[in-house]
């Protein structure tokens, strides 16, 4: 079985835009896949700013918000900024009873969530 890309990352201006290509996350070796991907985009320069699209995605496993918080913290580190879009109700769900909702900025399409990107560089400056 060949491993198919999990993660299409397209460049916009300064921002990476990475769509999420699974429906289901659940399994340990694609949500560790999925995570070593995301690390890598993470750790490619400083004050990466990324975006991650999970319209398709269906399901996914509590496993993967583990990960998404060691990105966050990785992304933080690397001064830069990590925004989340496109995101099912029913997972949504699940990162509002974390409280995850408000640790991660989530924005309900990827338009808000790339226009939030250029208004937070307006306040960095320097």
């Amino acid at each position: 079985m060949g491993q198919r890309a999990r993660l299409v990352v397209e460049k916009s201006g300064e921002i990476c835009v990475a769509y999420i290509q699974d429906s289901a996350i659940l399994d340990e070796n694609n949500i560790k896949a999925l995570a070593e991907e995301l690390m890598t985009l993470a750790e490619s320069r400083n004050k990466v700013k990324i975006l991650i699209n999970f319209e398709k995605v269906e399901y996914l496993s509590s496993a993967v918000l583990g990960k998404l918080i060691a990105l966050h913290k990785k992304v933080a580190e690397m001064k830069g900024s990590l925004k989340l879009c496109g995101i099912r109700d029913t997972i949504l769900e699940v990162f509002r009873v974390t409280k995850l909702d408000k640790f991660f900025d989530i924005y309900d399409s990827q338009q808000k969530a790339m226009k939030s990107f250029k208004s937070f560089s307006l306040f960095r400056r320097g």
